[in-house]
Order: structure tokens, then sequence, then C-alpha cells
């Protein structure tokens, strides 16, 4: 039987449609090199943001472009801030380029922007925040994000990473894309892999002004993003009925789950993202538990957080399966 997979914030819709025949359409070409320049995928994301190509930088999801933020921009001995509970990617890219990396406290599983500030020093070259974070969901509104940008000193970019950004409701919504225009040190990182439901053909992207963007593109790995990611990305950027259809999936699963997490008096985290942080004793134990009932969920030992699982929201009787195997366990998660 195939495991239920709620370990890593995949789109429970699958690939869409459109992104599969787009795929099909270029496989038989698939013998040649790809365009190293992704130049259909960069000019729909050009447009679509209303940024210019040269802006705009590739990658193999965006972790890679976390990466070469960091080999882009920090040299050995200077300095990378980001958030404890920051997704582990930063703390990798930052061993990477032999950075001095500051972990600030978190303020409430979340960014504390005041001391992250307060931690940049003349070394510091690059800060992560991630909007909304993983693994803790927390969402940092668009108005306090902004304050904080303007303020960080020149010397110093900052990657914003929107991985989740989709799944932000309406009034949530601010324009990252929009401020790269006006604040040079900002370079905005996004994903095909969540939302768009592409995770298996890595592709991501940042967006930055053109001076910026040259310094990742510069070492950028050619031919970094397959011929079937680039056709797939482009053909799930224009679709847009099917990235409607996940995020009211993602608004049914995280009420079903958060209903039922407070059914079983389990606390959970809020999140803007498509999954949630739920508590429930020892974290990698009740992981084991589930993964012998046939579910996958991912436990936070790396992170800090043992007495913690991050859920994946799935389609409703996804959901439902994994509420009624926590039930069953009958935790308590307080003791």
């Amino acid at each position: 039987m195939t495991p239920l997979q709620l370990a890593a914030n995949e789109n429970p819709l699958g690939l869409p449609a459109s992104a599969r025949e787009a795929v099909a359409r270029v496989l038989s070409g698939a013998d040649r090199y790809p365009d190293a320049n992704g130049t259909v995928l960069r000019r729909a994301l050009a447009q679509r943001l209303q940024v210019p190509e040269e802006g705009i930088v590739l990658g193999s999801g965006s972790s890679e472009i976390l990466t070469m933020a960091a080999q882009a921009l920090v040299r050995p001995g200077e300095g990378i801030v980001s958030s404890q509970y920051g997704f582990i990617v930063y703390t990798q890219a930052a061993r990477l380029v032999h950075a001095k990396h500051v972990v600030v406290p978190a303020r409430n599983f979340g960014h504390d922007l005041r001391a992250m500030l307060e931690a940049i020093d003349a070394s510091t070259r690059l800060v992560y925040v991630a909007n909304p974070n993983n693994p803790t969901g927390n969402f940092i509104e668009g108005s306090e994000l902004l304050a904080f940008l303007e303020r960080v000193p020149g010397h110093c970019a900052v990657l914003l990473d929107e991985a989740y950004t989709e799944y932000l409701e309406p009034q949530q919504r601010y324009d990252a894309v929009g401020w790269t225009k006006r604040l040079p040190q900002l370079l905005v990182a996004r994903t095909f892999s969540k939302a768009y439901g592409l995770a298996g053909l890595r592709v991501g992207y940042g967006i930055a002004q053109p001076a910026l963007a040259a310094r990742l593109n510069a070492l950028r790995p050619r031919f970094n993003v397959t011929t079937p990611a680039l056709a797939a990305a482009a053909a799930a950027l224009a679709d847009e009925d099917f990235l409607e259809r996940t995020r009211e999936t993602n608004r049914q699963g995280m009420a079903q789950l958060s209903r039922g997490f407070a059914q079983l008096g389990l606390r959970a985290l809020p999140s803007a993202g498509n999954f949630v942080l739920v508590e429930v004793g020892d974290g990698a134990a009740v992981a084991r538990a589930l993964a012998q009932r046939g579910i996958l969920v991912s436990t936070l030992e790396p992170y800090g957080l043992p007495r913690w699982l991050r859920i994946s929201t799935g389609l409703a009787d996804q959901n439902a399966q994994v509420l009624q195997a926590l039930g069953a366990l009958k935790l308590s998660p307080t003791a």
C-alpha cells in the first residue's frame, strides 16, 4: 500500500493537467539540452510580475535560489542572519559559504524582526526572512515586513522566502515584487513546488533588481532547470483555475485539521501555509506510530521542536485519516 504522504507540504491535487500536457509535448526533444536561459519561462514570469527579464533568476527549486544568494553575496567569515525555526536550508547555505551565522531567537514561533535588525552588523551580508515561515506557519503582516526592509542597511541583502505566498488569503497579500523596484538589496524567492504542484520537477525563481539578479545569474549552473520543468512551470503559471482550486482545497483542509486538532485536545499553531504544526508530546514516537498506519508526517527535531509534528494539508479523506489515527493514539501532549 502506498503511504499517505503528509510530510513534505506537497499539493494533494497533484500535477496540473496543463503541466502534464506541456511536459508530454516537449519530451520528444529531451535528447537536446534545455534552454540555458529559460527564455520562455523568464519571459512569462517577467510579464506576469511586471519586472524586466534581467531581474529573474531561475533555480532548481527555490532552495537553489536560497543557496546561490549565499554563494553570490557572502564571503567566508561574513555574516548571515536568520530566525530560530527558520527553514533548514538557511543553515546549510551558511555552512556552505563558511559564514558567521547568527540565529535570532524566535518570538511566538516566528521572526522577531526588531531583534533581527539589531543582529545586523558591519559584517552582515545577507538576512533570510520567510513569509509564511516554514516549518511554523507564522505570517508577518506586509506593513511590518516593509518597515523592517526599509531599515536594513544598504550593505546587507535580504532574501524574502515566499515559497508559500500563493496560499495567503486576499487580506494578507502584499506586493513584495513591487518592493524590489525601490529596494536594491531585496531578493524575493518563490517556487513552483508547492501551490503549483511541481515538487518533483524542481523549478523555482528569484526576483530582484537586475544588478542583484546578475550576481546570482553569474554563478547559476548552466542547464539547472530541465526542459520538462521549464515547460511545466510556464503552463502552470498560466493555469489560474488550478491555482484557485489549490487555494480552496487548502482553505478547507486547514479548517478541517484545525477543528480536528481542537476536538482531540491538541495544540496547533495558526498557519498561513499548507501545513500545520501540532504538539503531540514525543514527536518521533508519534510519527513512527503514524507511519505504521501508513501515514508519513514530518518530525522537527532538527529545528529543536521534538514535541511537535508538521502535518501537510491533504484532501478531505486524507485529513480525516490522519485525525482518526491521532485520535486512536490517545495522546497526552502536556504530559
